[in-house]
């Protein structure tokens, strides 16, 4: 029974039952310039579990990155609730990480300054940022790059600088927005099971937007598919193939291509 407890182990039960995302009937609205309304996304309900990771597919401007960007607090919801460990959102969250498109390192700082970056501005002390960050560029097999600029470094290279400054500050919610896009096949590859690898190690949970219906089907317990624009929720699908997987077999599996059968069907309609 509850009352049995130990002290404080009911709210930390409460804690953990609590999603760590939830969009309660979201609907946004922008209105541009000349007056026009454009519905961008119309009530979208998502809940995202402590520990989970979470896919997000659709068509272009059906209003995944939108989602992001509520989660964040860059946007508000026109109706609707967006929550963060069970809190209304009222603005950037400390626990969040974000990995973007687009490489987001400093260009004129080297793969140490910028991994430790992130340790440095929220106070760690100088020596201890820098051992913390030379212990995630190892996680992140840039062992020997540390002295190098990004300019000297390839995409794939830079982007496990990205995923290294994200994972260095443990985030309890990491946001992914088509973080692998611009890779080359065989690179992305290496990346995604890198990325299963970095979150399997944390427990913290995951919202990866992407438009490869491949990409989110081996990296995701759950894929939410949105309809073309006003994106409304038009299904959700359980991954229910074990992990670990292993990005460059598990597209081979019976169940792999039934279930991108499945969403494909989604999509297209």
């Amino acid at each position: 029974m509850k009352n049995d407890l130990p002290a404080g182990a009911g709210e930390a039960a409460d804690a953990l039952a609590t999603p760590a995302i939830e969009f309660q009937d979201v609907s946004l609205r922008f209105i541009s310039q000349d007056g026009q309304a454009t519905v961008a996304l119309r009530n979208f309900s998502m809940a995202v579990a402590r520990g989970e990771f979470v896919a997000i597919v659709g068509p272009t401007g059906c209003g995944k990155s939108t989602t992001l960007n509520m989660i964040t607090g860059l946007l508000k919801p026109t109706v609707g609730t967006v929550k963060v460990m069970g809190k209304p959102v009222t603005g950037i969250d400390p626990r969040i990480g974000f990995v973007f498109q687009a490489d987001a390192v400093f260009p004129w700082r080297n793969v140490e300054d910028n991994v430790a970056a992130g340790p440095l501005f929220r106070g760690k002390p100088k020596k201890e940022a820098m051992a913390m960050a030379q212990d995630w560029i190892d996680r992140v097999g840039l062992g020997k790059f540390g002295k190098h600029y990004p300019h000297q470094l390839s995409g794939g290279m830079r982007k496990r600088v990205g995923l290294a400054q994200t994972f260095i500050n443990q985030p309890e919610i990491l946001l992914m927005d088509e973080p692998f896009s611009a890779l080359d096949m065989q690179t992305r590859t290496i990346m995604q099971d890198e990325l299963l690898q970095l979150w399997g190690g944390t427990g913290g949970s995951v919202v990866f937007i992407t438009h490869d219906l491949e990409e989110a089907i081996a990296l995701a317990d759950r894929v939410f598919v949105l309809s073309a624009r006003p994106g409304t929720l038009k299904r959700v699908y359980e991954i229910d193939m074990p992990r670990p997987r292993v990005m460059s077999e598990v597209r081979y599996e019976p169940r792999f291509v039934e279930l991108s059968k499945h969403i494909w069907d989604d999509l297209k309609n």
